[in-house]
């Protein structure tokens, strides 16, 4: 399998991932979790979660009722979703280049994945192959109006600064510490049209949209500015039936 450089960029920092996003309550996924799980819903049958990381989604997928394939092109990343039981089968794979056959899959998760991914519409193209007729795609990224701006103080009430241009893809990368961790991301910010124009092309038509507001209660005070300003977009998608 060639190594791309999204590939290179995660496998120097997995343990960083592994570690940052195994504790409990420590990042933005789990101030969400509970949504997700709903937006999600209950059901059965086969579930490919994309860009499986050390297996968290994979393992919201199990208990929202599915038989779940866990994949990600970085091989210590699916050892560690392997480790935790995540799913029930595991395969070490990119997302523009899936070792499945066509239609196989009820539902396909792509968690905060496409952000990582160059090739947006050769991805998704590869995705609607390994969906079945039926099936339902989730995506969920970082809202593209949030990735251009940021909060101006760390206060509840802070005004949100746009410091970028909305439109095109730009490069990121940057660092987050925490509560004694450490973790490096980097990906690729694109608007929302980018997206959507990837799904149109790739036979997919957008089923449903949603700007999670997270939990702020308690334990969640950094949370409370993101109540405001959406921080993810989560979609629905579904195959367009072929003329």
């Amino acid at each position: 399998m060639t190594r791309t450089a999204d590939q290179e960029d995660w496998s120097q920092v997995s343990s960083e991932w592994i570690a940052w996003a195994r504790v409990p309550n420590h990042d933005a996924f789990w101030a969400y979790r509970e949504s997700l799980a709903a937006f999600i819903g209950r059901g059965e049958g086969e579930a490919l979660d994309v860009g499986c990381g050390e297996g968290r989604v994979s393992r919201e997928l199990k208990a929202c009722g599915y038989r779940v394939t866990a994949t990600d092109r970085v091989r210590e990343l699916v050892n560690a979703a392997r480790e935790a039981r995540s799913a029930d089968d595991y395969a070490i794979a990119s997302g523009a280049d899936l070792p499945f056959e066509d239609t196989s899959f009820d539902l396909v998760m792509a968690y905060n994945v496409l952000m990582d991914v160059e090739d947006v519409p050769a991805t998704l193209k590869e995705i609607r192959r390994v969906l079945r007729p039926a099936g339902t795609l989730v995506i969920s990224i970082v809202h593209p109006f949030s990735d251009r701006g940021h909060f101006a103080t760390t206060e509840a009430t802070s005004p949100f600064v746009i410091q970028d241009a909305y439109f095109g893809s730009k490069r990121f990368e940057g660092t987050e510490e925490r509560d004694g961790l450490r973790m490096h991301f980097a990906g690729w910010s694109r608007p929302l049209e980018a997206y959507a124009t990837a799904l149109e092309d790739a036979g997919l038509a957008i089923t449903s949209l949603r700007e999670p507001v997270p939990n702020a209660g308690d334990g969640w005070d950094r949370m409370q500015r993101w109540t405001r300003i959406p921080l993810f977009l989560w979609l629905k998608a579904r195959p367009l039936e072929l003329k």
